[in-house]
């Protein structure tokens, strides 16, 4: 199991970034991450509905669903004993606190800030559920909750880490799909991990576990066992707001060049 973060996170004035790694290669399914998420933060139920998705029942990210377990089913042939079957994928997905997050951007009151894990946190109390969030993030993670307005998602248990604690959902894992400790460490784990599974024949793909991709790596990444995609995630985010300084440019320059239009047309006026 994970290793206590308490005990890995040094001097706790300056602890290291902390993250989750998810190991989709040995989930299975069984949801007490989802659980175990709602039962510490108090987030309220978001339905339980046939949604047609096989044994998915919360069907996606969202204000009151911060963990949410995916069941993809492809049919496979030449399975033991009969011609055809069924390969089962499951991944906990998760807030991806992006290295670049546009939702801190975007944000206009600073209720979404970063913690000293390295983390992104919205404040309750200081977001004016204006939802500027809503469409800057990615990986559509953050929604507005219709009870009172206001974005919501992930804190990666903020209140356990300073505790000393780690995530409710990483403790609950009985397989130790969802890894939880210092980012540094988990990447390295993830690249021994994958090792391993070509070496037994898988075909495994690490994904947002890059520092250099679109959103300068996640605080959360991911194993997969096939494409992207495939678990309906994207396959090349990036931040939305990286084009952000170069358009403000752009407006300064507009701006400058009526000023300018509108001094001159004045002084003509004059003469």
């Amino acid at each position: 199991m994970s290793a206590d973060p308490a005990t890995r996170a040094g001097h706790r004035d300056h602890p290291p970034r902390m993250g989750f790694f998810t190991d989709t290669s040995v989930c299975i399914g069984c949801k007490a991450c989802e659980v175990a998420c709602k039962e510490w933060n108090a987030v309220p139920e978001d339905g339980l509905s046939l949604s047609g998705m096989s044994y998915d029942n919360t069907v996606g990210l969202g204000a009151s669903t911060w963990r949410h377990v995916a069941f993809i089913e492809q049919p496979v042939s030449a399975v033991v004993d009969a011609a055809e079957g069924v390969r089962w994928l499951m991944s906990s997905d998760v807030c991806k606190h992006c290295t670049e997050s546009a939702c801190l951007d975007v944000c206009p009151t600073g209720a979404l800030f970063r913690t000293e894990f390295g983390t992104v946190v919205v404040q309750d109390d200081v977001c004016n559920g204006c939802g500027y969030c809503v469409p800057a993030c990615p990986f559509g993670v953050i929604d507005r909750r219709e009870q009172d307005g206001q974005a919501h998602k992930c804190t990666l248990c903020y209140d356990r880490l300073g505790a000393g604690l780690e995530p409710a959902c990483a403790k609950a894992c009985p397989t130790d799909s969802i890894q939880f400790g210092p980012l540094d460490e988990l990447r390295e784990r993830a690249r021994l991990r994958v090792e391993d599974l070509r070496e037994a024949g898988q075909d495994p793909r690490l994904y947002l576990e890059d520092p250099q991709d679109g959103i300068g790596g996640g605080g959360a990444f991911f194993l997969l066992l096939d494409e992207p995609e495939v678990y309906g995630l994207p396959p090349d985010p990036v931040v939305t707001t990286r084009d952000l300084a170069g358009m403000w440019k752009h407006v300064g320059i507009a701006a400058a060049g009526l000023a300018v239009t509108a001094v001159a047309l004045g002084l003509g006026r004059r003469r």
